[in-house]
């Protein structure tokens, strides 16, 4: 691993805790306390606040600007963190904000990418290999899964869910919950079946996708049952089925509702 390199104009706090190997450009400011891992790259102009806990090999392009002061009116200046997985990148003009005191932590995962302009608010929890496209922005105490893809430009309601491997297309408003594994899109936001591409990518096979979908005809077939209905059947798939299990236990959780069919 090479040496810490600092660049002449950028600006470290002396109780910053850079780990070997760190690349600080110019013009760059880490604070104090903000924690940097190994091999990471902080770019230029770029704005490492306190609270930060960045894992090895993150990349922060220019002018972003990670674990800045939440925007909520219930924050009174609590010490509260914004922790980042190993390889994510984070591009140009991203805002990532710290947690607040009611759940201490914004947490993005590991090989994630948030590209130019992406906002994600206090006590969000992200997934590990999630992709935010231009101008996304996630509102507070959102929980989006893993293996999840967002289109620009859209904007994710607070307290909202997404699950694993679901994609939803740009430029829409999300202000219910999606489901794990479904191609969501359409204003208002509707599903319009499986994730069928990025579920044949990670391993998911023609049998999978088959029962994945026949439990999703519960909820948005032909003939659907009501969701209390769907439910029930659907936990009666459970025994062997680790997709039905995940799927039931996404919706009996989701307390603002599931996108509509």
């Amino acid at each position: 691993m090479p040496e810490t390199v600092i660049h002449p104009t950028a600006v470290v706090h002396p109780r910053a805790c850079l780990d070997e190997g760190v690349r600080v450009e110019a013009y760059a400011i880490i604070e104090d306390g903000a924690t940097v891992g190994a091999g990471s790259v902080i770019g230029v102009r770029a704005h490492i606040d306190r609270g930060a806990r960045l894992g090895r090999e993150v990349q922060v392009h220019h002018c972003a600007t990670v674990s800045c002061l939440p925007q909520d009116l219930k924050f009174y200046g609590e010490e509260t963190t914004l922790e980042v997985g190993d390889r994510t990148v984070i591009r140009e003009f991203a805002t990532l904000s710290r947690g607040t005191e009611e759940a201490g932590t914004t947490r993005i995962g590991s090989d994630c990418l948030l590209m130019a302009y992406v906002h994600v608010a206090h006590d969000c929890q992200i997934g590990d290999k999630v992709i935010l496209a231009n101008m996304c922005q996630v509102a507070g105490h959102v929980k989006i899964g893993y293996h999840v893809s967002i289109g620009g430009m859209v904007p994710i309601h607070q307290f909202v869910r997404i699950g694993d491997h679901a994609f939803i297309g740009g430029g829409v408003s999300v202000t219910k919950d999606v489901p794990p594994y479904v191609m969501a899109n359409d204003s208002p936001l509707r599903f319009c079946g499986l994730n069928t591409v990025g579920l044949r990518r990670r391993g998911f096979s023609a049998e999978d996708l088959l029962r994945i979908k026949r439990h999703y005809r519960l909820f948005y077939g032909k003939g659907s049952r009501i969701p209390s209905q769907a439910l029930e059947e659907l936990a009666g798939r459970i025994e062997g089925d680790e997709h039905a299990a995940r799927i039931h236990a996404f919706i009996a959780a989701a307390e603002r509702g599931i996108i509509q069919g």
